[in-house]
């Protein structure tokens, strides 16, 4: 058993010794080198991804070439390109590894079988979805209303111990700030 997810698992629901065998069998597990793509655009999504070990980011190129990140996932994180999976479509983010990475991953057709046999996995992952909404809408609010201390500040809460896994400029991209001004900010922090 994937030890990582079930401990995941049981923080948000409580299913049976038989749910989380049936779930832990759809489950497979996959490593993603460091620079290596997961997702990028046009390719269908199948998939979503549980970090089991390593660091991910998603994001979207715009027109202009620009990148604007999206999500960083670490440890105990899902990662994928949600709107597509859900609507079986085709990505519009590109989702690479940060550091080697060990991820598990759940096919969209079994998870549909699983939530027909274990209904319990649907407040699982309506659980889930519910929290990223309302963490994506803190995000939004933190970029309109508070600095780039506070941003910064809220971000480490986040993602602990990150700092020293994703360059500056990814956070930068991420709180939408230059990464001069997040580096004034981080020896501000520091001292």
């Amino acid at each position: 058993m994937h030890t990582s997810i079930i401990k995941h698992i049981n923080n948000h629901i409580t299913p049976s010794l038989e749910d989380i065998q049936l779930f832990n069998s759809v489950l497979n597990q996959i490593s993603v080198s460091k620079g290596q793509f997961l997702l990028k655009p046009g390719t269908n999504v199948q998939h979503e991804y549980f970090v089991v070990k390593g660091c991910l980011k998603a994001y979207y190129l715009d027109d202009k070439g620009s990148i604007h990140i999206i999500q960083f996932a670490i440890e105990n994180w899902w990662i994928g390109d949600f709107e597509a999976f859900y609507n079986q479509g085709s990505s519009i983010l590109y989702i690479e590894a940060i550091e080697d990475a060990t991820l598990l991953s759940i096919n969209y057709n079994s998870l549909q079988k699983t939530y027909k046999k274990a209904p319990i996995f649907e407040r699982y992952f309506r659980v889930l979805i519910t929290q990223a909404f309302i963490a994506q809408r803190k995000r939004i609010l933190s970029t309109l209303e508070k600095n780039t201390k506070e941003r910064y500040i809220e971000f480490c809460m986040s993602y602990p111990n990150i700092e020293n896994r994703v360059p500056n400029y990814d956070i930068a991209n991420y709180l939408g700030v230059s990464p001069e001004n997040l580096s004034r900010v981080r020896k501000q922090l520091k001292s």
